[in-house]
């Protein structure tokens, strides 16, 4: 049936997630990559990045201030919580082999990591992350809406 539609099936977060630390992540351009919020100012954002396998290390506000707490090779506090919301979202084995990491069963994704840092280009994931927030701005309508025919819908 999905095979003959312009929808596809939503895969379901592994477990809720609350959206105000993290509100945007996803694995994608071969990045974990996602927006998060600041912890001592409301108005300020992060954008941070992991690159799959070599493990580059990113953040950086959304206008390209670089964050003070990502220094060498050890994670900030921002890529922190992306890595903890990618694993709410995706599930642990899901991200480690997207991101290429051998933790173990049990073993702590950011301790597996073994990146350098390595500035990407926050524009793109921001401005992704507007986009989707301009959606909510859209009122409730039944009628199609014509920029969103590829979006993921429901099963008829």
């Amino acid at each position: 049936m999905f095979e003959r539609s312009s929808s596809v099936r939503v895969v379901p977060p592994v477990r809720p997630r609350k959206l105000a630390k993290v509100p945007f992540v996803e694995l994608a351009d071969g990045r974990l990559q996602g927006v998060v919020s600041s912890g001592s100012d409301v108005s300020r954002v992060y954008v941070s990045s992991i690159t799959a396998g070599t493990h580059g290390l990113s953040c950086s506000t959304n206008n390209n201030r670089p964050c003070g707490g990502l220094r060498g090779t050890y994670p900030c506090k921002h890529l922190q919580a992306l890595v903890a919301e990618a694993v709410l979202q995706y599930g642990r084995e899901r991200v480690a082999r997207y991101l290429k990491v051998d933790a173990g069963e049990d073993g702590d994704l950011v301790d597996a990591l073994d990146g350098r840092k390595d500035p990407a280009p926050a524009a793109v994931v921001f401005n992704r992350f507007l986009r989707h927030l301009a959606y909510l701005e859209v009122p409730a309508s039944p009628e199609p809406l014509p920029e969103m025919h590829w979006f993921p819908g429901g099963t008829r």
